[in-house]
């Protein structure tokens, strides 16, 4: 196996990411604003996506304020709560960018306090945080591949590790908890990390714990965080050409860390895609 221990991030003078393509999802605010901005730093051209299109432009006029070149940022808008947005928005990305380098599937929200349903009939946090991915990863597998050495990497949590697929009601309506069903949608998007990185595809795919930060999901563990930087790094490690990756590992503090027994599950991981299949069917 390689050595799982991650190297520093290189010099921004270096551009090892030019001539390469990055869609970040959740890049208006927090990890994914800061995941955006070193990408970019580092030579690469960034999808810039946000919920709506004020966000976008102005995440866009943020990068740009932080030393980003405008001509190597594209931003698309797509409201995760809303499944038809996402295929649209893997249309759009599929279109524009004939490979895809990376992408970062980083996009998430905090279980609200009461069980909330999207008018898809999903759990809130469990659409946003992992069909969402699920479906934006499996549609945008053509540029994926044509990369050629393409990464997908997901941005989870270590609350991945507390928590238990509930299979029989997976929108938890019995029996609600939001941190129960914030850890499950963290648990679904990191059991199906190598499924989305096919055999023979090129594709490798890798979930990681990025710390505990200082974004809008700070209040749902309850404690002080690091600035989102912290944890854009960490993404961006992932991200580098010169970092040897294991596929379907899961990272955390720069080295590959233990999951949850379910992600290592063959049946599980079959009986989640089933599931994630059915619940974005149509969209």
């Amino acid at each position: 196996m390689p050595d799982a221990v991650l190297p520093s991030l290189p010099s921004p003078a270096d551009r090892v990411l030019s001539n390469r393509t990055a869609l970040v999802t959740g890049a208006s605010s927090g990890i994914g604003w800061e995941s955006a901005r070193m990408l970019a730093e580092h030579g690469a051209t960034v999808i810039v996506h946000a919920r709506t299109a004020a966000e976008g432009e102005d995440a866009v006029e943020r990068l740009v304020a932080a030393g980003a070149d405008r001509a190597q940022l594209l931003t698309y808008t797509a409201d995760f709560t809303r499944l038809a947005a996402v295929s649209v928005l893997a249309a759009m990305v599929a279109r524009t960018v004939p490979a895809l380098d990376l992408l970062v599937n980083n996009a998430a929200v905090m279980a609200p306090e009461r069980c909330t349903l999207t008018d898809d009939g999903n759990e809130v946090s469990l659409q946003v945080n992992f069909l969402a991915a699920h479906l934006l990863t499996r549609q945008l597998q053509g540029p994926l591949a044509a990369a050629r050495g393409a990464r997908v990497v997901n941005v989870s949590s270590s609350l991945h590790r507390t928590a238990a697929m509930n299979w029989t009601d997976p929108h938890r309506v019995k029996k609600y908890s939001r941190v129960a069903a914030y850890a499950q949608s963290q648990l679904a998007l990191t059991m199906a990390t190598l499924d989305m990185a096919p055999e023979g595809t090129g594709i490798t795919a890798v979930s990681l714990n990025p710390g505990l930060c200082d974004t809008a999901l700070l209040p749902l563990y309850g404690r002080v965080g690091a600035p989102p930087a912290e944890g854009a790094a960490a993404v961006v490690r992932l991200c580098l050409p010169g970092t040897v990756l294991v596929n379907g590992a899961y990272y955390d503090g720069g080295d590959i860390a233990q999951t949850a027994q379910a992600v290592h599950e063959e049946r599980s991981r079959r009986r989640l895609a089933k599931l994630a299949d059915q619940l974005v069917a149509g969209a």
